[in-house]
């Protein structure tokens, strides 16, 4: 029980008491003047002091301690005097605590997010570091909400839906619907999930956030730094992680918080806790670090929480201790605007800092001129605009374009990658006239670059992101005997990071590549010098491997043995991706290898054949349902997606036309030609072809039955006597909303001539 004031002191001694104990942990910040008055309440003071209280505690009782510093009126002057001279016994420390302690805190969390320190991109000689929230573009998600109460949110859900959700727009909605209260954010490498955190964080700890969202305490937690011990058989609870460990990494000396404030906010529903990469817990400890945060969320309910990772790693959870969020986004492709938005900002950033902070007419023309030319490029080429859908690809190609204003932009992700490593080894330590190892006579960075590339591909076969640096020095060792070369390894480590920075030391005697997808290539790129494809081929079926397979088709000179091997183990889906990397070739040497050419198309083609026949047995046994989430599975897979994501414009409108034939011509096969796509185009044309919501469409709906009684429904009876005609397939409409999106496939079935 708190200790009662004593009962022969007078009232502003007691009110000086109390005032001590409110300041001993630290002051008054978020939620201050309530926890006042909850400790009056428990010392159940006199109603004379209570109403005394209530007059001017919500302006940090102000009437009562501003004679401290200044006097006040006359009738509160006696009481503080004797509150001061209490207070004076504690300290003036205390007293500054009072406002500081959790301002101090915000502009901590706000600093170490200031800057846009995007993950893979080095520092290039020329090119400036922007600050984030100079260049800081939006992203947009799809989303599926999977708390029961998803039923009474469809209909907001599908306006998000309509122009892209928003992370604010949830979080402005986080206090009345749980649903909203803990989010995970799902998106490949190089998407900007982290950068979308640090945004949050930095937007929070300046008070810059929407004015419709509650300013939350941001905690920004990099799982990869807190994974060893969190998967501890006794790891911290959340508040100590917070006060033990990130609150003393923020770039602020000496923040001190009072001993229980990470527990009150906690509970009090005051913070906004985000969990940064997932995907970077090795496998095998992802139970241990799921079954602790799932542990933390249940007692800390009322504050809100944020992952983000990798797809397959959220997705395929399979212990029992996994992690289940109410909402699910996939982050999008970066669009136009995006593009637009980001590329004129990045470079207005660079022509700023390269004319010393001088915002002035010549230097924005200068940038405007820069940026326009950079994407007339990426909007004449295809290619470039599905590499700039990726936002860390977007930034490589900036860069390129900054470094190299007259060259031709890399057509591929292969050659982008490889430009940048020629940027990072050989360009860059000459630009800057350094006398170094990499700059020496005999393309000593095409060397440098093999070294990296047999360490990223031990890494890949240990399954590492990170390696200690005894470890490294060790293999480095190893691998420079293998060169024939004579710089010390310690030495070649130090050139790497401090020049190159394409390996960065971001945590104490630890290494990893700046990117993991720059690892990802190396390796890829070191199967291709060894000619040892059969690595693999007993790794077809582990995610981890998924990209390096990928890269790995995009450069060798002939993928068609590998494309055969994936599909005679079963792997029918990554065969197809590995075509769909292949077509986007040019190479001189494939074209000549016209046997290799042939092999490719028979490939391809046993592919197609291969990967719908399990449609195909479900549709002849009348399986509809299971059918009809087949289809989906087929046509987002198709355009590059996960399973969960939703189609957008730009997937429908280039869906391509063989697989949408080969759909179609299954569906009305089995269906005795009442479902397919080119059922459905011909009744949408009969409706006038609508595209946009209106009276046609509606008449549409009705005429398949998915509109009943002036509803539109989304729970269908599976019966091929008593459905209408168009009726199936249904379930690839995972669009942005009803209406919003169908007749762009209609409108590409009468393209593709079904």
């Amino acid at each position: 029980m708190p200790e009662e004031p004593s009962k022969q002191a007078s009232i502003p001694e007691q009110l000086a008491e109390i005032l001590v104990k409110v300041l001993k942990p630290g002051g008054i910040g978020l939620g201050g003047g309530y926890g006042l008055w909850l400790l009056l309440i428990e010392h159940k003071v006199s109603e004379a002091i209570a109403s005394t209280l209530i007059g001017f505690c919500f302006s940090y009782a102000g009437k009562l301690l501003e004679p401290i510093h200044k006097g006040n009126q006359q009738r509160l002057e006696k009481a503080g005097e004797v509150v001061n001279k209490k207070l004076d016994q504690f300290g003036e420390q205390a007293i500054a605590k009072l406002t500081s302690a959790e301002d101090r805190y915000f502009e901590a969390q706000a600093a170490e997010c200031e800057t846009c320190s995007t993950e893979g991109m080095a520092k290039i000689s020329g090119i400036f570091t922007p600050m984030l929230e100079q260049v800081f573009v939006p992203l947009e998600f799809d989303g599926r909400m999977a708390s029961p109460g998803f039923s009474r949110s469809l209909e907001d859900l599908e306006r998000l839906q309509a122009s892209g959700v928003s992370i604010w727009d949830l979080l402005a909605r986080a206090k009345r619907d749980a649903i909203y209260s803990e989010i995970a954010i799902l998106a490949w490498g190089g998407y900007g999930k982290t950068t979308l955190l640090r945004h949050i964080a930095y937007s929070l700890g300046r008070n810059k956030q929407p004015k419709e969202v509650t300013r939350y305490i941001p905690v920004l937690l990099l799982l990869r730094k807190y994974r060893e011990i969190l998967s501890q058989e006794t790891p911290p609870s959340l508040p100590e992680l917070i006060m033990q460990h990130h609150i003393p990494s923020l770039p602020i000396a000496d923040l001190k918080m009072p001993t229980d404030w990470a527990k009150a906010m906690l509970e009090q529903g005051k913070m906004l806790v985000m969990l940064d990469g997932f995907d970077e817990v090795p496998k095998a400890k992802r139970p241990l670090v799921a079954r602790w945060l799932n542990a933390q969320r249940k007692k800390y309910r009322k504050s809100l929480f944020i992952l983000t990772a990798r797809p397959k790693a959220y997705n395929e959870q399979t212990s029992s201790d996994r992690i289940d969020f109410n909402s699910l986004l996939y982050v999008r492709n970066f669009n136009e605007p995006q593009r637009k938005a980001f590329v004129e900002k990045w470079y207005w950033c660079q022509e700023y800092y390269h004319h010393g902070k001088e915002d002035i007419p010549a230097v924005r023309k200068a940038a405007q001129d820069a940026a326009d030319d950079l994407l007339k490029q990426i909007n004449q080429r295809q290619e470039l605009a599905d590499l700039s859908q990726n936002p860390l690809l977007l930034n490589m190609i900036a860069m390129f374009h900054r470094r190299y204003p007259s060259s031709k932009l890399p057509k591929r992700r292969v050659e982008l990658y490889q430009e940048i490593c020629v940027l990072q080894l050989r360009d860059r330590p000459g630009a800057r006239d350094l006398e170094t190892w990499l700059t020496g006579d005999n393309d000593e960075y095409a060397t440098a670059q093999v070294i990296l590339q047999m360490l990223a591909l031990e890494m890949m076969q240990q399954k590492e992101e990170r390696v200690e640096q005894a470890v490294l020095l060790k293999r480095l060792e190893g691998y420079l005997k293998a060169q024939e070369e004579s710089i010390a390894p310690a030495d070649f480590l130090r050139q790497i990071e401090q020049i190159s920075e394409l390996l960065v030391q971001r945590e104490s005697e630890e290494f990893e590549f700046s990117h993991l997808s720059f690892q990802e290539f190396l390796a890829a790129k070191e199967v291709v010098r060894r000619g040892e494809e059969s690595l693999l081929y007993e790794r077809f079926g582990e995610d981890w491997w998924k990209p390096v397979i990928l890269l790995y088709a995009a450069q060798v000179k002939k993928p068609s043995t590998l494309i055969r091997t994936a599909l005679s183990q079963g792997f029918k889906d990554l065969a197809d991706a590995c075509c769909q990397e292949t077509s986007k070739r040019i190479d001189a040497d494939l074209q000549q290898d016209l046997a290799e050419l042939n092999a490719l198309r028979e490939a391809e083609a046993e592919v197609k054949t291969l990967r719908y026949q399990m449609l195909e047995e479900l549709l002849s046994t009348q399986q509809w349902k299971a059918a009809d989430k087949e289809t989906y599975r087929l046509m987002i897979t198709t355009v590059g997606k996960e399973e969960g994501q939703w189609f957008n414009r730009e997937d429908l409108e280039n869906f391509p036309c063989e697989d949408l034939r080969i759909l179609d011509q299954l569906w009305v096969k089995y269906s005795n030609g009442k479902w397919g796509f080119s059922v459905q185009k011909r009744i949408w044309q009969e409706c006038g072809s609508p595209m946009e919501y209106n009276d046609d469409w509606e008449k549409f709906g009705d005429r398949v039955s998915w509109l009943k009684d002036g509803s539109w429904i989304d729970d269908l009876t599976y019966d091929l006597d008593k459905s209408l005609s168009g009726k199936f397939p249904f379930g690839w409409r995972f669009v942005d909303a009803f209406g919003g999106l169908e007749w762009h496939l209609f409108s590409r079935a009468a393209t593709c001539e079904l």
